[in-house]
């Protein structure tokens, strides 16, 4: 693991830590293979019980690094999306209970991330947000099917056509997260809801994550397939190019609808 990442396990419980603080978290590509592989290794470790996904500083993940984005090819785009979808699975899939404790910002990916996890925990510092539409894309990282899986069609599509930012009470009462917590309680409620887990019947709680799985329709595998024909096209449009200049250049984008 590099210092973007670190994963510490004690006593049944392993604790993956986001660790780019100064940038947010924003997820580079070498965070997505070190997510996935610390994902494939908890998942055959016997000693790990649950798994407590939390991040340091202010942000639990402000989405992926926009500065690499649209350098390119699109076999280098599919790879990109490809690591992105494979992070996303071995979080879903983790037998494992895995809890996400989020503090300030979760966008784009960010917000897929918290949303493969089993429950979710939020500080009242907490917004989550697709801001997709802001850089030409649709949403990706398997986001439309855990919204649309959690609140509902409407409600999602909103979400993603507005681009808006939902704060955590919102967030609570519209059934993405299970907790709010004050800024500074939810390091110590986080650990101790992941530690409980930690403790409990395993096997009962390995078949609940799989009873809760078979309910969702479709499987999030078929879904991925479709995301990434979808957006494998979308990000070679001009407008996805607007999209990304703008946001390094910090002004507003003008698209074109090319």
């Amino acid at each position: 693991m590099t210092s973007d990442i670190t994963v510490e396990h004690s006593e049944g419980l392993a604790v993956v830590s986001l660790s780019r603080p100064d940038k947010l978290n924003a997820l580079t590509l070498d965070m997505r293979v070190e997510l996935l592989d610390a994902f494939r290794d908890i998942q055959t470790d016997p000693r790990i019980r649950a798994v407590l996904l939390r991040a340091e500083g202010r942000a639990f993940c402000a989405g992926a690094d926009i500065s690499t984005m649209g350098k390119d090819d699109v076999w280098g785009d599919r790879a990109r999306l490809y690591r992105a979808h494979q992070m996303i699975l071995s979080i879903f899939n983790c037998e494992k209970p895995v809890v996400a404790a989020v503090r300030g910002p979760a966008v784009g990916i960010g917000l897929s991330m918290a949303l493969a996890c089993d429950v979710i925990l939020l500080s009242e510092t907490a917004r989550f947000g697709q801001v997709f539409r802001k850089i030409g894309l649709a949403p990706d990282g398997g986001a439309a099917f855990f919204l649309q899986n959690l609140i509902g069609r409407q409600r999602a599509t909103d979400l993603a056509f507005s681009a808006r930012m939902v704060p955590a009470d919102e967030a609570l009462s519209l059934g993405l997260a299970s907790q709010v917590h004050p800024d500074d309680a939810l390091d110590r409620a986080a650990l101790d809801y992941a530690t409980d887990l930690a403790a409990g019947p395993t096997f009962a709680l390995a078949g609940t994550k799989r009873l809760m799985r078979a309910a969702m329709q479709p499987s999030l595998e078929s879904f991925l397939e479709t995301e990434a024909i979808i957006q494998g096209q979308i990000i070679k449009s001009a407008d996805h190019a607007e999209g990304i200049d703008a946001f390094l250049s910090k002004r507003q984008p003008v698209f074109r609808g090319t």
